[in-house]
């Protein structure tokens, strides 16, 4: 009889601590839930206010080079126009600046998309651009920017092509002076290449026209002005994507 009294005692009190650990893992268990809950609404809120940082900032710098290319456009078409190298019809003349007005916001569109290309090209080669990263270096590479295009018009050489090579040499000296970069000069290239062909269209079609044209419809010399000017708004580009990045940091 005593054995069998023991043994009903230990076994209910085995029980006992059987349903205490079962319970307490429970509760273990509800604990680390309602934990990973908290921890995934935090992280989604988290990158949901973070995506719209970055869409915020995108939309900001997108603004900003679009200003900036319709500002160029204006300036710069406004000079061909007064030297006689670009001639548009009578009838669309006399709207924007004695412009065209599709113009301004295709040039600041494409300044936009190029602007914003490039810091993403960077990004995706690993090859962040740090050379010359500083707002003077931007605004001194607008001005050889805005020099070579008044170059391009106010220079008289004896033919277009000693007036290509000089503006050609001077493109390559504002990408090696500016940026030094492979992606900047292939994006360049890549730049050049598809506005000569869009203004060749353009031009075929009669929309305008150049003044002494060497180089099917255009100057030979206008691949030049599209290489330098997208070297110029990637470096635009670049640096409006680096304060975007600074910012938060220090904050």
């Amino acid at each position: 009889m005593p054995r069998l009294e023991q043994h009903c005692w230990s076994c209910s009190c085995s029980t006992r601590v059987k349903s205490e650990n079962i319970s307490s893992a429970s509760w273990f268990a509800s604990k680390v839930g309602e934990m990973m809950t908290i921890i995934t609404t935090i992280l989604s809120s988290a990158y949901g206010s973070l995506h719209n940082i970055r869409t915020a900032n995108l939309i900001r710098r997108g603004l900003v080079l679009f200003t900036v290319g319709v500002f160029l456009a204006l300036v710069l078409n406004l000079l061909q126009i007064q030297r006689n190298v670009t001639l548009f019809p009578e009838e669309v003349i006399s709207t924007l600046f004695s412009s065209a007005w599709w113009i301004p916001p295709c040039c600041g569109t494409a300044a936009a998309v190029v602007g914003l290309l490039y810091p993403c090209i960077d990004d995706h080669l690993g090859e962040p651009h740090k050379f010359k990263r500083e707002w003077a270096s931007v605004m001194r590479c607008i001005a050889v920017f805005v020099g070579i295009n008044h170059a391009s018009a106010k220079l008289d050489f004896a033919n277009n092509v000693q007036l290509s090579l000089t503006l050609g040499a001077l493109s390559l000296g504002l990408w090696w002076t500016f940026d030094r970069s492979r992606s900047g000069f292939g994006l360049g290239l890549t730049i050049a290449l598809l506005a000569t062909l869009i203004a060749q269209l353009l031009v075929y079609n009669g929309v305008y026209q150049y003044t002494s044209p060497d180089f099917l419809y255009i100057r030979s010399w206008l691949p030049c002005i599209f290489f330098s000017g997208g070297v110029t708004v990637g470096n635009i580009g670049r640096q409006l994507a680096m304060g975007s990045m600074e910012k938060p940091h220090s904050d």
